[in-house]
């Protein structure tokens, strides 16, 4: 893990950059961690898996709030079925 503090980083930001798309280099100040810079590529990764992780929890709760009130889900078919999707 790199870290660089943010006084430094201010004069070589170019070479920052290409340490970022090896791993992330972090800056500092007073010698805590306070910004990332990271590969554009790795960021959408992230954000992806971060909205992939988002939607499993929702679905998660979901389920746990439908055990919680007793309730029995309604099958896919019979939903299709109300909405006058069937053929």
């Amino acid at each position: 893990m790199t870290q660089v503090a943010i006084t430094d980083a201010r004069g070589r930001l170019a070479s920052i950059i290409d340490e970022a798309r090896v791993e992330p280099v972090f800056l500092t100040r007073r010698n805590r961690p306070v910004a990332a810079v990271i590969d554009s590529a790795q960021l959408e990764r992230l954000l992806e898996d971060a909205e992939e992780l988002a939607d499993i929890r929702a679905v998660d709760a979901a389920w746990e709030e439908a055990e919680w009130l007793d309730e029995v889900p309604v099958p896919w078919d019979e939903v299709k079925r109300d909405l006058g999707l069937t053929l």
